[in-house]
């Protein structure tokens, strides 16, 4: 299983949770077999100065990723990752070590557009 975290630095499992999945400098890939850490990679997010609708999802999933964990991310990139196969959840924070275990544990799951995104659908 491949876990991608939003992150706001490129320090792997230490680094800080991006809290909007889309406007993050770098992601945090993670590798699980069998419940345990096999691999972490950090990548930069080459639209993170500036993305249309659909980019950064699109990078994500070439990155043959199964679980999108961040902060915050808008509806229309939580559909997306869905038609993907990728399960987006939101409600990340701390660091990326913190954030999978919690995730790991159930005690993170789900996946709620955030508030600016709210504001600009209606």
């Amino acid at each position: 299983m491949r876990i991608a975290v939003s992150a706001e630095d490129n320090q792997g499992l230490d680094s800080i949770v991006g809290n909007h999945f889309g406007r993050c400098p770098y992601f945090s890939l993670v590798d699980l077999e069998e419940g345990a850490i096999v691999a972490v990679e950090s990548i930069s997010n080459p639209f993170y100065e500036q993305h249309q609708v659909g980019q950064v999802p699109a990078f994500i999933h070439q990155h043959k990723v199964d679980i999108m964990l961040s902060g915050g991310m808008g509806r229309r990139a939580i559909g997306l990752f869905q038609d993907m196969g990728i399960q987006a959840v939101t409600g990340a924070s701390g660091t990326v070590r913190n954030a999978l275990e919690q995730y790991l544990k159930s005690v993170l799951g789900g996946a709620e557009p955030c508030q600016e995104s709210k504001k600009h659908a209606g």
